[in-house]
């Protein structure tokens, strides 16, 4: 069976696919969008709520490979690779080393640029959908155990000042002020104002959705298993025999992207950050904005849904099964760094960032298909960059020039 053939197909109904859609539709593309599950039901429905537009720092940079034999002896500390799966993730650690050596400062020019454009787009994406008042604008806040660990951020700070992205380290009573309650081990931090939240990730995905939808574009649900250059156009052949056509193609799966890609003669080194959550009732705490604990990989965040309690990396690929211990030693220590933490009644979650050797994601043309394009590998920063790689990806389309230099996310970089 083969179903009616639109201008464009996306392949994914996560955050940075239904950006697409709603910026293809707006342009007069019919476009269809084909996901597994639904809209935003996947790992752009747990994520950690945050227009981080100040995270412009390549994780490469941060030293990461010295802690490695750490990670293999702790299996819940922030980062933690399995044993069983560090031979398969070699080659990618290996240019993720290279990456941290030499491609630093293009990877940080690059996302300091994507994120200028990001926070512009997703602000006036939000004025035309209607969904702006889902936006928090209360800032992060980035807390330290030790002199010697807000020492160790100062470098990272200092990067941002090239860019002139806004901040001021705070201690004692402008510390307590912006988050009550905390406990006395944290004897510094900082405030990063222009870091925004949204209302809960997996209800502004479905708002977005609601205003392509009445652009014209429509869903379509199946598992996509091949996705072909046919001699018509692209086409995708779903698990359950349907054959969908288009004139153009969108790739933006997620952490199962790379998988699509290599039929259009890309090999690209993705990995999977796989990343645990609890969400907790509503009024769990009284947490003020976002609170960042980087010593330990995970975040705080206040929604309308509940308290999320979320982060870390395991790097274990796409088939393990989740580790829960993960999500139950973050919710411990948040109630160690929040006295009165009301822990019972939280929702277990896991999901699959799809992570790049060089932090950058992949946006632009297959190699061997030039109505395919790829919008993904985004890492932890899927949400922040969605609205940015949707109007990059609509100026592919459209055949006009993108707003900066895609060559830093070139698919074939690698």
């Amino acid at each position: 069976m083969t179903e009616p053939r639109p201008d464009v197909l996306v392949v994914g109904a996560g955050i940075v696919g239904i950006c697409a859609a709603a910026l293809l539709s707006e342009a007069g593309h019919g476009v269809t969008v084909v996901d597994r599950t639904g809209i935003c039901e996947e790992t752009s429905s747990g994520n950690a709520a945050a227009f981080a537009f100040s995270d412009v720092l390549p994780l490469a940079q941060k030293g990461m490979l010295k802690n490695l034999p750490k990670w293999l002896l702790d299996p819940l500390g922030p980062l933690s690779i399995p044993p069983a799966y560090l031979p398969k993730l070699l080659p990618w650690l290996i240019r993720f080393w290279r990456a941290g050596q030499t491609g630093y400062e293009p990877a940080l020019a690059a996302q300091a640029a994507m994120m200028r454009l990001s926070e512009a787009e997703w602000m006036a994406l939000m004025e035309r959908s209607g969904t702006r008042p889902m936006l928090r604008e209360d800032g992060s806040l980035e807390l330290y155990e030790s002199e010697a660990e807000f020492r160790a951020s100062l470098p990272g700070w200092a990067a941002r000042d090239r860019f002139a992205i806004p901040y001021r380290h705070v201690a004692g009573d402008e510390m307590a002020a912006l988050q009550p309650g905390l406990s006395a081990q944290f004897v510094k931090a900082t405030f990063a104002p222009g870091w925004k939240t949204v209302d809960d990730p997996k209800l502004l995905g479905k708002a977005i959705w609601t205003h392509a939808e009445a652009k014209g574009a429509r869903f379509v649900e199946g598992r996509v298993v091949q996705a072909i250059a046919g001699a018509a156009g692209p086409e995708l052949r779903l698990e359950d025999g349907r054959t969908l056509r288009g004139a153009r193609l969108i790739v933006a799966a997620g952490a199962w992207s790379h998988l699509l890609a290599k039929g259009f003669g890309d090999r690209i080194p993705l990995e999977t950050e796989r990343g645990y959550n609890t969400t907790l009732p509503a009024g769990a705490f009284d947490v003020k904005r976002q609170l960042i604990f980087s010593g330990h990989g995970f975040v705080v965040t206040p929604l309308s849904t509940g308290l999320r309690v979320g982060g870390a990396v395991e790097l274990g690929g796409l088939d393990r099964p989740p580790n829960y211990a993960r999500s139950r030693t973050m919710l411990e220590k948040a109630r160690r760094f929040l006295p009165g933490l009301r822990t019972g009644g939280g929702r277990e979650w896991m999901g699959y960032r799809p992570s790049l050797p060089d932090s950058l994601p992949v946006i632009g043309r297959a190699r061997n298909a030039p109505d395919v394009f790829y919008a993904f590998g985004h890492g932890h920063l899927g949400l922040t960059q969605a609205a940015a790689t949707a109007r990059f990806i609509r100026d592919l389309v459209s055949g006009e020039t993108p707003a900066i230099d895609l060559s830093p996310f070139s698919p074939q970089r690698f």
